[in-house]
């Protein structure tokens, strides 16, 4: 089913049909051995930068499209038809995570430097935030950079970093301003430099083609020209970008909803049982309607969103709404189409089994539903 909604353009709809062919075409009979592998292959990810998949975002004059908060919405619904979460996530940490602080943030020199093998897919990003003590609560990082001669040294660990293993580059997020809760800065720390290390690779209940890491970062030496941005000034910037990366999530949460009561209601039409179909049942067909009106709601409110990010409108009640509503509708769906696949949904084998293991990160990635809901409650009431 594709996506169809007012804010569509045919320049829009054009991005969904390409990233959903190349999906079905290029994942889907490859995802399986990615899931074993634990990683996705860079060949893959060249084919989508060759295609210009990762140039949506970038400006024009840095050779990409130019585009907004609502290509990366369609974008991302459509790498969600791809039934591999792992997948879709090594992707859009790539370009709609980690890349937008390099786009908004970087120098001419680093733009030069980075962005043609970011946009080739030659080179892979990661955004190293998330701590052990620290993840939605971006002002309680504990990573120190401080100054020496012409360059930081920085101490810390990162964690749950997606591409961490396998990818280029992190961003590294580390506290410049010891006087300052906010005094963050944003350092590119590529993979290689001395002191900078995958302390281990982590095992996650789902997301399994995607590489996920704990990095470590002892003494590690950066120059002053991998500084990005304005020091002290990135927990704002890491801040600016929470809405688009909450997006992309809801995005790709929503293409796999759709895919599951697609194909839900595929199997119950087929299913025989009680001398017809499961389908017929009026318990299932009234669940599954429910179903697709709850997917239909959150696709509706994260494109407004979406819609109000391009217009230059303050998002943030309406994304993080977007988000605690959707993710937790998202699960909500996954689990009855699990159930409805009876046994054979909780079977391995199944698309649907990895689908609902995949979505539970939905609600805690990206800022977790009770965060998300705070950002609402605070911008409905007036103080007291």
């Amino acid at each position: 089913m594709t996506t169809r909604n007012v804010y569509m353009t045919d320049e829009l709809e054009a991005i969904y049909d390409q990233v959903v062919d190349f999906v079905t075409n290029e994942v889907k009979p490859h995802g399986e051995q990615w899931e074993h592998d634990g990683k996705v292959p860079r060949d893959v990810l060249r084919k989508m930068g060759s295609l210009g998949m990762f140039s949506l975002r970038v400006p024009e004059e840095l050779g990409g499209l130019g585009m907004g908060y609502l290509a990366s919405a369609t974008f991302s619904e459509a790498l969600g038809a791809s039934t591999f979460a792992g997948f879709e996530v090594t992707a859009l940490v790539h370009t709609d995570m980690a890349g937008p602080h390099l786009i908004n943030s970087g120098s001419p020199e680093q733009l030069a430097k980075y962005v043609p093998g970011m946009l080739s897919g030659d080179f892979i990003l990661s955004i190293g935030v998330s701590e052990p003590d620290a993840g939605s609560d971006v002002a309680g990082i504990r990573s120190k950079a401080v100054k020496d001669g012409d360059g930081w040294r920085i101490n810390g660990t990162k964690t749950f970093i997606t591409n961490g293993v396998y990818g280029d580059m992190t961003i590294v997020a580390a506290r410049t301003d010891n006087d300052n809760k906010y005094g963050i800065s944003m350092f590119l720390v590529p993979a290689g430099t001395e002191g900078f290390s995958v302390a281990k690779k982590l095992d996650k209940h789902g997301w399994l083609c995607s590489d996920t890491a704990e990095l470590t970062l002892d003494n590690v030496f950066v120059p002053d020209e991998q500084l990005l941005g304005t020091p002290h000034r990135g927990f704002y910037a890491t801040m600016k970008n929470f809405q688009n990366e909450r997006m992309v999530i809801v995005g790709m949460g929503v293409g796999a909803a759709q895919a599951a009561i697609d194909m839900t209601n595929e199997y119950c039409q087929n299913r025989e049982a009680f001398g017809g179909h499961l389908y017929d049942l009026g318990a299932i067909r009234q669940r599954m309607a429910m179903n697709q009106a709850k997917i239909d709601a959150t696709r509706a409110s994260m494109y407004h969103a979406a819609w109000l990010g391009d217009q230059g409108e303050d998002n943030v009640k309406a994304m993080s709404g977007a988000k605690a509503f959707g993710c937790e509708a998202i699960n909500q769906v996954m689990y009855d189409c699990m159930q409805f696949h009876g046994g054979m949904g909780y079977m391995r084998e199944s698309a649907i089994e990895r689908m609902c293991r995949d979505a539970r990160i939905l609600p805690i990635g990206g800022g977790a539903t009770e965060v998300m809901l705070e950002e609402v409650a605070k911008r409905s009431y007036a103080a007291t």
